[in-house]
């Protein structure tokens, strides 16, 4: 069997969110600082690629490379396989409500995975975008002083909308990332997990919509490298607010949904074909 249908799926989900919780903390952490720093990798390509291009030629397409190159980071997250607080905020309460784990159990695991995903994004975010010179600084020329560029103009657009917006941009991103993690269940090949996950990331990038992890790399990248106006204040408001709408958009639009549509009424049996891949994602 190629594909699984929804309802397979949904019992897939369930079951990889009960997974997750019944690990030590420490694997939990190292598995969600890999998924912190895979993010931001895609997120330094998304910035790399659409620096440079004046909207005055290109119109709106940067956002649309830039949504491109950022699929990078899911990709990873789901094929090499490790913890991303914004698909746990679906799998694990999914779990939860189909009776498999505490609510205890979900609250300590995703706190525990925001705590790796911010150590991971901070590490790439210092390490391998600034003190590289991949980001340049207010001094910098060239490609670096292209990146720094954009890189500026990210942040500035994180930080300027009211809560209310920014909240509601968290619940669209994580209603798409959500379901790029859904759909990448109902496949057992790598092939058919990046054509999954490739549209719906593509398309709340490109639609400029919140995602936490992803801002807990553009906001401290663009402290590290000198960007003026940004106070540390803003970011931690911008993750608060922009979190609080992912777990919303993971919770209510997807996981509750599904739930509904698929184990409020089903037999609690999970199909032998699904529980390998569906661990990794």
């Amino acid at each position: 069997m190629t594909a699984k249908e929804p309802a397979e799926v949904a019992k897939v989900a369930s079951a990889t969110g009960a997974k997750k919780v019944h690990r030590t903390w420490d694997r939990v952490l190292v598995s969600a600082f890999l998924a912190g720093a895979y993010i931001s990798f895609g997120a330094l390509v998304a910035v790399t690629v659409s620096s440079g291009l004046d909207t005055d030629t290109w119109g709106t397409l940067p956002t649309l490379f830039m949504g491109a190159a950022f699929t990078l980071g899911l990709v990873l997250v789901l094929v090499a396989g490790s913890d991303l607080a914004t698909g746990n905020m679906m799998l694990v309460p999914l779990s939860a409500m189909n009776g498999k784990i505490s609510v205890g159990d979900v609250v300590r695991n995703l706190t525990l995975v925001l705590v790796g995903n911010l150590v991971g994004a901070l590490f790439v975010a210092y390490f391998l975008a600034v003190s590289t010179g991949v980001i340049g600084d207010p001094d910098s020329t060239g490609s670096a002083q292209l990146t720094f560029t954009r890189l500026a103009e990210i942040a500035d657009g994180k930080v300027h909308h009211t809560v209310w917006e920014t909240f509601l941009r968290g619940v669209g991103c994580n209603w798409l990332v959500c379901l790029a993690v859904w759909m990448s269940l109902a496949s057992s090949s790598v092939a058919g997990k990046i054509l999954a996950v490739f549209f719906p990331v593509m398309a709340f990038v490109a639609m400029g919509f919140d995602h936490v992890v992803a801002n807990m790399f553009f906001l401290p990248a663009a402290h590290f490298a000198g960007v003026e106006g940004l106070g540390w204040d803003d970011t931690l408001v911008n993750w608060l607010v922009a979190g609080a709408g992912n777990l919303v958009g993971a919770v209510v639009f997807v996981g509750t949904s599904y739930w509904y549509l698929f184990l409020r009424d089903a037999p609690d049996a999970v199909p032998s074909t699904g529980a390998e891949p569906a661990e990794r994602a």
